[in-house]
């Protein structure tokens, strides 16, 4: 193909699964963009420029790839469905800016990949994460690249509204939920656009919506122990309609009294649920509790 092909048209899509015999899986939920306003605002919002290395993930038959290979000053593209790998293949061959990984992103070490990159490549100023992600597995991958502190500035996503509106939510609000509070611990999230299904190829039974997190380096919470911190998030939402004080008396090793001494300590009323807490709240939460002795190894 070459640079004028248009990717993001059903008649090219069409051709493209014409010639290959390739279709779609929905297991692996494949659902490809095809307005191109949606495209650009993705690679606008996704704030890349020409020192940036952009990381996609999932990147179908290459329509944001191809749009950020124009930009950018080299882009890795992650698939996992080993049946594109030729369509990418052709669909870039006109871009010497772009390497395609066949793998799963969750068992792909970014950090070593990007590591790599900027060894052989001097002229790379900021590493930025894209994605149209199958709405199954969103909330790990992202999670992933979070708490694994992947070297990236941003990652911008589309998603699922429902878990858009989740993760951009302000810790404190009705519509958060555990995953926005450890989204807003690791980043600062921007909404980017708003996806209608029709927009897609085939199309999905929900609307979507892009974000962009902004990873935090140095203005994060401090805190002592963060699995601690993380835990006590998980033990709030676990049964969000529970009074605070009982929804952290699921907490392991920990009794109920000594929770409910804590939260009078810290002038955190016990019958509030977790949801009306901010980030610092659950935070003096947790370090009251880490000077009880009480750890955790599980996270969010």
């Amino acid at each position: 193909m070459t640079k004028e092909d248009n990717l993001y048209s059903p008649n090219t899509i069409n051709r493209i699964k014409k010639m290959y015999g390739f279709n779609l899986s929905k297991g692996l939920g494949q659902n490809f963009l095809i307005d191109k306003n949606i495209v650009d605002e993705i690679i606008y919002g996704s704030k890349i420029d020409d020192e940036t290395l952009v990381i996609e993930i999932g990147p179908g038959i290459g329509v944001l790839t191809k749009e950020a290979a124009e930009i950018a000053n080299k882009v890795i593209a992650i698939e996992l469905d080993s049946k594109l790998i030729p369509i990418l293949k052709d669909n870039l061959s006109a871009y010497n800016n772009v390497e395609i990984i066949n793998n799963d992103v969750l068992k792909t070490d970014i950090n070593k990949i990007i590591a790599d990159e900027k060894i052989k490549n001097d002229k790379i100023g900021n590493v930025r994460v894209i994605g149209n992600l199958p709405y199954y597995i969103t909330t790990p991958i992202v999670m992933m690249l979070l708490e694994e502190e992947i070297d990236v500035d941003s990652i911008t996503v589309m998603m699922q509204r429902e878990v858009a509106e989740r993760m951009s939510a302000k810790p404190g609000t009705k519509k958060c939920g555990a995953i926005t509070y450890a989204v807003n611990y690791y980043s600062e999230v921007i909404n980017v656009c708003k996806a209608s299904k029709h927009v897609f190829y085939p199309s999905p039974k929900v609307d979507s919506t892009v974000i962009r997190m902004d990873i935090k380096k140095d203005n994060r919470i401090n805190l002592q122990d963060e699995e601690l911190f993380f835990q006590c998030i998980k033990a709030g939402f676990g049964q969000r309609r529970k009074t605070l004080l009982n929804s952290l008396s699921n907490l392991e090793k920990f009794s109920k009294e000594d929770i409910r001494k804590g939260l009078n300590k810290l002038k955190i009323d016990e019958n509030r649920r977790a949801e009306t807490l901010s980030l610092e709240e659950f935070a003096s939460i947790s370090e009251y509790l880490g000077t009880k002795g009480f750890s955790s190894i599980e996270r969010i």
